[in-house]
């Protein structure tokens, strides 16, 4: 498989990959933290607005924007594309 292939699916540098294929690694030793989100106060909430919104008909919901300010008149200060990243999935 190319390097670039790997890249594309891993996610790491082709350096970093070379770096592996050259000293014989399989798999990268170290692993990503997990962080916390500027949206986990707020996840409870946003759940339960998506699943009366998905019970709605099309025209009646709230886009992701509108969501998005509702979040922000409650104290959330992170970027609308956190709030519909969520929203997508």
């Amino acid at each position: 498989m190319p390097i670039r292939e790997i890249s594309r699916r891993t996610g790491l540098s082709r350096n970093t990959i070379r770096k592996y294929l050259r000293a014989d690694i399989v798999e990268p030793s170290f692993k990503t933290p997990t962080r916390p989100s500027k949206l986990d106060p707020f996840a409870e909430k946003l759940s339960g607005w998506l699943l009366t919104e998905q019970r709605k008909s099309r025209k009646d919901r709230r886009t992701a924007k509108q969501m998005h300010a509702d979040l922000v008149h409650l104290g959330f200060d992170g970027s609308y594309e956190r709030v519909a990243a969520v929203d997508c999935h």
